[in-house]
């Protein structure tokens, strides 16, 4: 049985933080779309290639195509909700409560998260306590389903659907109600409002685009690297690898 009370890691995005620019840069972080240099540029004005294995640099590598019709999406096309697809007993979103809550407590099944305490919410860099039934915390897709649906995963099989719903490297724990307001916005159209968490934000849904094949649309593209021009070395997320996404 899981002992009652855990303690969870530290936030994976956190681990996988950008390496430290230095100067001003490494001081402010993510700025604002409107405020950032326009990608690709140096204080020149010459092109500036992107530092090899950022986050950047897969941007650039991205297929670029227009949105496909939203025709035929059903959140049910992807799986039903939170499987339990890494087959330890729980399902996806009591394994990611599990992983990103602090002080988090199970019930006696020793899955079932009860409570905990998100700290801070990535997306808005606030504290909110978890309980469940009374919860203001999601699971978010960073790249929506319908999103995805839009940009491949309509021609996928369902397996591979199931294992892009519940893939860990796709999920972090936010407040509810700004969650609810992304939708299913991509990078041109939603950012956090934590500005200190868009480089890891962006880079997440670079990681899981590249991992799965999924295309991106011009201004999207355009938006992943004005955000990741101000970050220029920001990494992808470990388990972004396009060998380890299912094929079928």
């Amino acid at each position: 049985m899981t002992p009652p009370h855990t303690a969870r890691p530290r936030h994976r995005f956190t681990v996988l933080a950008t390496v430290s620019l230095a100067g001003a840069l490494a001081l402010t972080g993510c700025e604002g779309l409107d405020d950032l240099p326009d990608p690709g540029q140096s204080s020149s004005g010459a092109a500036a290639p992107a530092p090899a294995g950022s986050a950047l640099e897969a941007a650039e590598g991205l297929t670029v195509k227009g949105r496909a019709p939203k025709t035929g999406y059903d959140r049910d096309e992807f799986g039903s909700a939170w499987a339990d697809t890494d087959r330890n007993g729980c399902g996806t979103r009591d394994d990611v409560l599990a992983e990103q809550l602090d002080d988090v407590s199970r019930d006696s099944d020793g899955c079932k998260v009860l409570s905990g305490v998100l700290d801070p919410d990535p997306y808005t860099g606030t504290r909110i306590t978890f309980e469940r039934g009374h919860s203001k915390v999601d699971i978010d897709h960073l790249v929506a389903l319908s999103d995805a649906w839009q940009k491949g995963a309509q021609q996928w099989s369902d397996g591979k659907r199931r294992a892009f719903a519940n893939d860990p490297l796709n999920l972090v724990a936010a407040d509810s109600s700004t969650n609810r307001r992304k939708g299913d916005g991509d990078t041109a159209t939603w950012l956090p409002p934590n500005k200190d968490y868009r480089c890891d934000y962006v880079a997440g849904q670079v990681s899981v685009k590249k991992k799965y094949g999924l295309w991106v649309t011009s201004a999207e593209l355009d938006a992943m690297k004005k955000v990741l021009s101000g970050c220029p070395r920001q990494k992808l997320l470990a388990g972004g690898n396009p060998t380890d996404a299912p094929t079928r």
